[in-house]
């Protein structure tokens, strides 16, 4: 089982997880249990919202504003939506699925300032992850051609992501994708 790497105060802090489950949000759901919150099925502080990461999966766009709505009625929450890096760099080997992440983090940010500032909503742009015996959990194995770093992402690196986002001390952050993908979406064009 994984471990949390980073520590947040998630104290008395509840949350709810809804979409495709994997081994990357099982690692998400640890990491905000090791800090102190409890899974909920009602209403919770944050909602963790994961589409599926792996692009052979067809995918519908997930609706949250009603979710969003509830938390703004219950004094605010987090939400965090977990997509795929193609969110903001399209794969030409992926394009209908590069399409659905790219609505989903438009999705986001529209939510985002209808529910700011009580509710603050935030995606993590998955890159290639892989598990510790070096499974794909998320991306396209060919992303390793254009990361930087040279390797892929762990469940780890996506679940630290889930914790600074629901960090209580990080209270102006909204609207934003953190992308965790060792370099890939910036360092795409360099080989051309």
């Amino acid at each position: 089982m994984s471990k949390a790497r980073m520590t947040v105060d998630l104290t008395g802090k509840s949350f709810r997880f809804f979409g495709s489950k994997s081994a990357i949000s099982d690692a998400v759901e640890t990491a905000l249990v090791a800090n102190g919150a409890r899974m909920t099925t009602g209403h919770g502080d944050i909602l963790i919202v994961a589409y599926p990461l792996l692009p052979e999966v067809d995918t519908d766009l997930i609706k949250l504003t009603e979710d969003a709505r509830v938390m703004a009625e219950h004094q605010g929450g987090r939400i965090v939506v977990l997509l795929s890096a193609v969110a903001v760099v399209p794969m030409r080997r992926h394009v209908d699925y590069s399409a659905t992440m790219s609505a989903a983090y438009a999705h986001v940010r529209g939510l985002a300032m209808q529910f700011g500032p009580s509710v603050l909503i935030n995606a993590i742009g998955c890159g290639l992850i892989e598990d510790d015996r070096g499974m794909q959990l998320a991306g396209d194995t060919h992303m390793l051609t254009h990361v930087p770093l040279g390797h892929a992402g762990s469940c780890e690196d996506i679940s630290d992501a889930v914790l600074f986002l629901s960090d209580p001390q990080n209270s102006y952050t909204t609207g934003q994708i953190l992308v965790v993908d060792g370099g890939w979406s910036p360092g795409y064009g360099r080989n051309f």
